[in-house]
């Protein structure tokens, strides 16, 4: 059975109790960045996970990923300093395999993370979404570090896969490979490599491994293919998406907008159909949602009350498909 998981961050907040109060008993999580640390500690080391998870327990959750990363650039850039900070990847790892927390979201995006042109577009009755529009970008500089090609990026990550990859198999612990966002190349001089399905397959088969696999962003995926669950079905075959987010836009990898869970370009319920005909048993968790009247954008694509509208379609979908045999 597909489990409602929501992120929430390390801190409890009133987040926390609306996001449970809505039906969701999993938590996506983050690293505690910022918050109070014995002399020593890091962010990745046991104790401060230890407390970060017991901290959703007691709220009533059971913590089913990190979707946070120690920083990694040097290692995609391939410059010196890379292997120290692959070491912290193993370290966070290994605390992951004792702590029972099964799943390790990242990325491979370099100098930057997840991009859009507008927090601010306007959307269903006065909502506002993100939007992504590359013709505003192209003129822009390139950053601080510079150009860098998609085959030195396809390097740097077999590199680090081959060191890290050993490691999550000991610990028992699913690495899932999030696509880059927007799924095009370049962007201001970086190129960016996982934003297509093909070079999905590539990924899996460049290191084979049953903990190499995939975050199954619905709103990348779709931007990359006219059949979301064709593509669904072609790696759930291959026991490789190990966490979803449960999304859509509408446009094309050079200018899209976010969109409220029902208004977007993807069926989403043949979606969820694919889910349950591969027999996906993960977590699967709301993302980028519309900002609505009386909450803050302040966290564009995170606003508390556009997720409780989200977890309740997405709870609809579930027992729509699941309840039909």
């Amino acid at each position: 059975m597909i489990n409602i998981a929501e992120f929430l961050p390390p801190t409890p907040s009133p987040l926390w109790k609306l996001a449970k109060q809505a039906g969701a008993d999993w938590a996506v999580g983050g690293l505690p960045f910022g918050e109070p640390l014995n002399a020593g500690d890091a962010p990745w080391d046991y104790m401060p996970l230890l407390r970060t998870r017991q901290a959703y327990e007691h709220a009533g959750f059971t913590q089913a990923v990190i979707e946070s990363r120690p920083p990694l650039n040097l290692a995609k850039r391939g410059l010196p300093g890379r292997d120290a900070e692959i070491d912290t990847v193993c370290t966070l790892l290994e605390n992951m395999g004792r702590l029972g927390i099964p799943v390790w979201c990242y990325e491979w995006m370099t100098d930057f993370n997840w991009l859009r042109t507008s927090t601010t577009t306007a959307s269903r009755g006065g909502s506002v979404v993100t939007s992504f529009d590359d013709a505003l970008v192209r003129d822009a500089p390139n950053t601080e570090l510079g150009p860098i090609s998609e085959e030195v990026l396809w390097e740097t990550l077999e590199y680090f896969l081959k060191r890290v990859v050993p490691v999550a198999e000991k610990a028992g612990v699913k690495l899932a490979m999030h696509p880059d966002d927007p799924p095009l190349s370049p962007i201001r001089g970086v190129g960016r490599i996982m934003r297509s399905v093909e070079n999905f397959q590539r990924l899996l088969d460049m290191v084979p491994s049953p903990v190499n696999g995939i975050t199954l962003c619905q709103g990348n995926f779709t931007l990359m293919t006219n059949d979301l669950p064709g593509v669904i079905r072609h790696f759930g075959r291959q026991n490789k998406i190990f966490f979803v987010h449960f999304r859509d836009v509408r446009g094309t990898p050079a200018k899209f907008e976010e969109t409220w869970h029902d208004a977007g370009q993807t069926d989403m319920l043949a979606c969820m159909r694919a889910y349950k005909d591969i027999g996906f048993e993960g977590v699967l968790r709301p993302d980028h949602v519309p900002t609505v009247e009386g909450d803050s954008n302040s966290n564009a694509g995170y606003s508390s009350f556009g997720r409780l509208y989200a977890i309740g379609y997405i709870r609809g979908l579930i027992e729509a498909v699941y309840a039909t045999e």
